[in-house]
This record gives C-alpha cells, sequence and structure tokens, in this order.
C-alpha cells in the first residue's frame, strides 16, 4: 500500500521547494548586499571594472574598505589652498579623508534633514492612514451604510489611475493653499493615497472577526466604543500591523511627488540621495551609503511587527 499522504509533502518536494526559497533568497539580497558594499569602497573602486567585491583582498578583485562615502554623505566639503590645507592640520579622521582630495570640511550636509523629514513625512502618513482606514472599515463591516458597495468601489478606483497623473492639479491645489514643501501637505497628500488600501484591506479582516464576540461584549455592559477597542482592535492587529507596512513602504520610497511638491522645507530623501556630488561627478560610494541608511527604518519596522504579521486571527479572540 502507498504510504503517499495529501496533507505531508514528499522529501523530494521539500528539497526543491527549500532549494528555490534559497535562490530567491540569494537573488533577492545580492543587490542588497552589492549596495552595502559600495558604500565602503572609494569613488575609483565602486566604478572600476572588473568590479571589486572581496573586501581587504590583494586579488583585483579586491578593495580597501573606507568610510569615505559616509563621510561624503554627512560633510559638505569645499576644496581649498595647498597653503591653508598646510596651516591648519586635521582634527579628526574624517578631516583625514578629505584632504587626500584637497578639501575640508565646512559643515554637515542636508542628508540628515532630508533623512528625518522622510520619518516624519513616512510615519505620520502611516498612521494616520491606518487609523482613518481603521475606523472607515469597522464602519463599512459592521454597518449598514447606503451604497456601501458602490462607496468602497469609488474608493478602491482611487488606486487605478497613477497618482502622477493627477500631479499638476495637485501641485496647483498645494501652492493656492500654502501647502507646497509643507511636512502637513505631504502627509496629507500620502494618506489620500494610502487610504484607499488601507480601508480595502483592513475590511477583509473586520469581516472575518465574528460579531458575536461584540454582541456578548455589548451585553456585559461595554459601549460600542469598548467593545471596538477591548475586543475588536485585538483581533485586527494582523491586518493592521500588514496594512501599516504596506503604507510605510509606499510613503517612505515615494518620488513623484516629492520631486514636484517639495524643494527644501520638507523634502524627502529619494529625490536628494541621487543629487550626491563628488569631485569627478556623482559619488556613488555616498548615494550607496544614503540608500543603505534609508532601508534601515523600513527594515527595522517590519522586524518589530513580524509577529503580528505571523499571528492567526483566532488569537485575537484571547483577552489577556
Amino acid at each position: 500500500m502507498s504510504t503517499f499522504s495529501v496533507n505531508e509533502p514528499s522529501s523530494r518536494i521539500k528539497w526543491i521547494a527549500g532549494t528555490l526559497v534559497i535562490a530567491y533568497a540569494l537573488i533577492t539580497m545580492v543587490p542588497l548586499l552589492w549596495i552595502g558594499l559600495t558604500g565602503f569602497k572609494s569613488p575609483a573602486d565602486a566604478i572600476s571594472y572588473p568590479p571589486k567585491y572581496i573586501v581587504g583582498g590583494n586579488t583585483s578583485a579586491g578593495f580597501q574598505p573606507t568610510l569615505e562615502g559616509y563621510v561624503n554623505l554627512f560633510t559638505t566639503r569645499t576644496r581649498q589652498t595647498e597653503e591653508y590645507l598646510n596651516a591648519n592640520p586635521t582634527e579628526n579622521w574624517a578631516d583625514e579623508i578629505v584632504r587626500q582630495y584637497d578639501m575640508v570640511i565646512v559643515g554637515p550636509s542636508k542628508f540628515g534633514k532630508r533623512f528625518l523629514n522622510s520619518m516624519i513625512i513616512g510615519f505620520g502618513s502611516t498612521f494616520l492612514s491606518v487609523f482613518l482606514g481603521t475606523i472607515a472599515a469597522y464602519a463599512f463591516s459592521r454597518f449598514k451604510i447606503p451604497l456601501a458597495d458602490d462607496l468602497l468601489f469609488f474608493i478602491l478606483s482611487t488606486r487605478m489611475m497613477p497618482p502622477i497623473a493627477v500631479a499638476i492639479p495637485i501641485f496647483l491645489m498645494f501652492r493656492n493653499l500654502g501647502l507646497s514643501d509643507t511636512h502637513l501637505g505631504m502627509i496629507l497628500l500620502y494618506t489620500a493615497v494610502n487610504i484607499s488600501l488601507a480601508v480595502w484591506l483592513l475590511k477583509s479582516f473586520m469581516d472575518s472577526i465574528p460579531m458575536e464576540y461584540e454582541e456578548a461584549a455589548l451585553i456585559d455592559g461595554y459601549t460600542r466604543f469598548q467593545a471596538f477597542y477591548k475586543v475588536v482592535l485585538p483581533q485586527a492587529t494582523t491586518g493592521i500591523a500588514s496594512t501599516a507596512i504596506f503604507c510605510l513602504i509606499f510613503s517612505w520610497n515615494e518620488y513623484a511627488f516629492a520631486v514636484l511638491l517639495t524643494t527644501a522645507n520638507a523634502q524627502t530623501a529619494p529625490p536628494f540621495i541621487p543629487t550626491i556630488i563628488g569631485v569627478g561627478g556623482l559619488d556613488w560610494p555616498a548615494i550607496a551609503a544614503g540608500v543603505t541608511l534609508f532601508l534601515l527604518p523600513v527594515v527595522v519596522f517590519t522586524v518589530l511587527l513580524r509577529k503580528h504579521l505571523l499571528r492567526g486571527i483566532t488569537f485575537g479572540a484571547v483577552r489577556k
């Protein structure tokens, strides 16, 4: 009699699946690792051919790691005469790095401010999108709203048109309202783009939560808000976490609106990083360093919400 099971995959299937997963992970990680390595290369090594990818190696593929890219990312430099350089000795290791190009550090770069703008706008719009999306999804799921299906389709239809297609009207509207190059304007804009996705994702999670839990809470004396806060929200944590990640990824990586609607005060990191100029043109190590640092908040945010993404929806019914 055959021992084949429809529930337990065979060893061959497990081996094939494992191989595919590992291959996919390697293919996905190679560009990220290459960007990370480029951040520690000199400008000459970053554009050398054949490429150099061995840290500290003595072969043609080896390069000596340096923090020049990170120094150039966080500082503003200017070229000085030999007399000035001889009269003003270096003060720290960063000065020693830039002195090899007859340059001195004159102050911080704009990357720190642009990165902070990304944090404020990205997380601000994500919080607002998830907050409004949760309330709207709960209302669509629990209450009889006239033309609910039509309203949901209209909300979804806002995602059918590329946001950049309405860039000019938004630019004119922001200019008249005084929202151009402001944190508030970008937060409201990204929230408007993300809220449709938030409503649709969260409504499916709200629909899967049995109404009997809320009815039991109302019988026990809970108000509607208490039932929503203490019963529904804990069970919707998985959906809220997933929605927050998707909303943050869009707000964090968005480029077109950031280029069009911001110039200085509220400009985020994506439009700034590609404009970093070095001695001989684009400073690829500094750009790679900026990209590496720019990836970290999203990675950390995803890791922090990892346990919620892996939880089943049934865990929410248990009150602690």
